[in-house]
């Protein structure tokens, strides 16, 4: 029997301060296996319900989140982390299980999955790549905040490592997900 890919769905599209009058929250997505229900970047929501009633469209509740990955730690992107209590904890620094952390190479989330470090907007910045049936997917936080947008990162920390991260990642994906956007395909 033949094992089924991820599904990833984006559940909340995310806005930027630059285009929202000062407001901003991440693009919350859903990455799902037959062992795992994941959210990456639970975001900055006006109201928790938002993310809730989302999930509930999905069949889900908060507490059946067993993964929360986090691209990078600017707040309007993790937040609303504590909405996810029964969830292991993933970023740059490994595995959080309660106040522990583990290297995340140890923790296998399957072969169709990888995270490559992607630095310049942060110094903590880590892609998801997921390999779907449509093709491999960059859940990449803020290396790209919407499709085209910014050109010239008015927050990176190292604007030259962002460059090249932008081009590790267009190398590497299908798709894109980017940090306050619209899932866009990448032209090879």
């Amino acid at each position: 029997m033949k094992k089924s890919l991820p599904k990833v769905k984006i559940l909340l599209e995310g806005y930027a301060s630059a285009d929202s009058g000062g407001h901003s929250c991440s693009t919350i997505i859903l990455v799902q296996t037959e062992k795992f229900n994941m959210i990456v970047d639970p975001g900055t929501t006006k109201n928790q319900q938002v993310l809730i009633d989302a999930l509930a469209k999905e069949s889900l509740a908060p507490e059946d989140v067993n993964i929360v990955y986090i691209t990078h730690s600017h707040v309007d992107h993790y937040r609303n982390i504590s909405m996810f209590k029964n969830a292991k904890v993933l970023d740059y620094f490994g595995w959080w299980e309660s106040d522990v952390a583990r290297d995340y190479r140890a923790g296998d989330l399957g072969s169709e999955f990888s995270l490559i470090e992607t630095l310049g907007h942060s110094v903590d910045g880590t892609t998801l790549l997921v390999k779907t049936e449509k093709g491999k997917v960059a859940i990449c936080g803020d290396v790209f905040w919407k499709e085209n947008f910014p050109k010239r990162d008015p927050f990176a920390f190292d604007l030259a490592e962002l460059g090249k991260s932008r081009k590790k990642v267009l190398k590497v994906a299908d798709y894109i997900i980017p940090g306050h956007g619209k899932i866009f395909r990448v032209n090879k």
